[in-house]
C-alpha cells in the first residue's frame, strides 16, 4: 500500500547570511566608533533594540515613547531620537539594520506573560499594538531592512494566535521591509504564525555541553540534535532560520545554559571563543541558515579602570571570541566573492 503522506522538500536559503550584532543602547549620545568596529570584524548588520515595560500582573504596557514619565528614565539609545540617530550612523558605516523591540517585565519573565481574564488580554493588546505599530512606522520611515515584531513573548504568541495574525497584517500595512519574530530556543516550534513572516527567528541559547571548558569538537557535536530539529522545522515551514540572538558568556560552563546571565561567573574566555568557533564552523554553513545577530555589542569604549576589561561577559569585544568572529566572518566574506 502506497503512503499518501507528503514530505516537504529541503529548504535552501539563497539570500545573504546576515552577520549582525545586537547593539546595547547607550545612555548618552555617542559617535559612530562602535559601529565602525562592527565593520572591522566583518559584520554587515546591526540590531537596534528599544525597550518597553510591563509589571507582572498588570494589564498595561508602558511605552516610554508615549509616556513622558517613563521616557524621562529612558536611555538615549532607546528614545525615538536615539534610535533614529543610531540607524543613521549605521547607514553611514554601510551597515543594514534590524529594529528589534524588546519587553522588560518587572517582577517576572516576559516569556510567561499571560492573563486569565479576556478583558485584561484586550487591554494589554490595545497598548501593545500601539507600541509595535509605532516602531514599525519608524522602521519604515527610515527604510530599515528588517523588523523583528517582538522578542520572546512566546506564551502570549501561542495563547492568542488570532491577535498576532491581525497584528502582522497591520504591520504589513505600515512597513514595507521584511519581518521576523524572535522566539526562545526551546519554544520556536510553538509559534503559530511563521507562515506570515519572512524568517523563522530564534534566540539560539541552545545547551551544548556540561563541561567547564568544552572543546570546539565537543561543542560542534552538541549542535547535532539541535541542527537536525532546526533543519526539519525550516523544511516544514519552507522558511530560513535566522538567529535573532546567539551568544555565550566568557565563563566556566558557559555553554551549559547559555541563557543564564545572573549566576556567578568564573572568567573563562576560552569557553566563549570555542563556542563561537563551533557555531561559525557548523551552523553557519547549513543551507537553511540565514545568519544571525550576536548578543551583545557596546557602542562605547570600555570604561577606564574596569577589572580585566570585562564590562559584560556576553560581549566578545576585547576577548578571544572577537578574534574568532573577525577571522570567521572575514572568511565568509571572501568566500562570497
Amino acid at each position: 500500500m502506497l503512503c499518501s503522506c507528503q514530505t516537504s522538500a529541503e529548504y535552501v536559503h539563497n539570500g545573504e547570511k546576515l552577520k549582525g550584532v545586537n547593539l546595547v543602547a547607550p545612555p548618552r549620545p555617542v559617535g559612530p566608533e562602535g559601529l565602525a568596529e562592527v565593520k572591522a570584524v566583518g559584520g554587515d548588520w546591526v540590531a537596534v533594540v528599544p525597550y518597553g515595560f510591563i509589571r507582572k500582573g498588570e494589564a498595561h504596557f508602558y511605552h516610554p515613547w508615549t509616556e513622558s514619565r517613563q521616557r524621562n528614565h529612558q536611555w538615549w539609545g532607546e528614545t525615538p531620537e536615539g534610535v533614529a540617530e543610531t540607524i543613521r550612523m549605521a547607514r553611514q558605516q554601510g551597515l543594514k539594520v534590524m529594529l528589534k523591540p524588546h519587553v522588560w517585565m518587572q517582577g517576572g519573565s516576559h516569556l510567561d506573560l499571560e492573563f486569565t481574564r479576556e478583558a485584561d488580554w484586550q487591554s494589554f493588546e490595545a497598548d501593545y499594538t500601539q507600541y509595535v505599530l509605532e516602531c514599525a512606522r519608524l522602521a519604515d520611515s527610515l527604510q530599515v531592512e528588517l523588523y523583528c515584531i517582538t522578542t520572546e513573548l512566546d506564551r502570549f504568541a501561542a495563547a492568542r494566535p488570532a491577535y498576532w495574525s491581525r497584528l502582522i497584517d497591520q504591520v504589513r500595512q505600515v512597513y514595507r521591509g521584511k519581518l521576523t519574530y524572535a522566539a526562545n530556543w526551546d519554544r520556536y516550534d510553538k509559534i503559530p504564525f511563521w507562515k506570515q513572516l519572512d524568517y523563522v527567528g530564534v534566540d539560539a541559547y541552545f545547551p551544548l555541553s556540561d563541561e567547564q571548558t568544552p572543546s570546539v569538537s565537543t561543542l560542534s557535536r552538541g549542535w547535532g540534535r539541535h541542527m537536525k530539529d532546526l533543519e526539519r522545522f525550516s523544511r516544514r515551514q519552507q522558511k530560513p532560520i535566522l538567529f535573532t540572538e546567539f551568544g555565550y558568556r566568557a565563563c566556566d560552563y558557559g555553554a551549559r545554559q547559555p541563557w543564564e546571565s545572573e549566576s556567578t561567573c568564573t572568567p573563562n574566555p576560552t569557553t566563549q571563543a570555542n563556542a563561537y568557533t563551533a557555531l561559525l564552523e557548523t551552523v553557519w554553513l547549513q543551507p537553511w541558515f540565514a545568519g544571525g545577530f550576536l548578543w551583545k555589542w557596546f557602542m562605547t569604549p570600555q570604561p577606564a579602570g574596569m577589572p580585566d576589561r570585562r564590562r559584560d561577559q556576553y560581549s566578545p569585544q576585547e576577548k578571544p571570541a572577537g578574534n574568532v568572529l573577525r577571522m570567521k566572518w572575514k572568511e565568509t566574506e571572501a568566500t562570497a566573492r
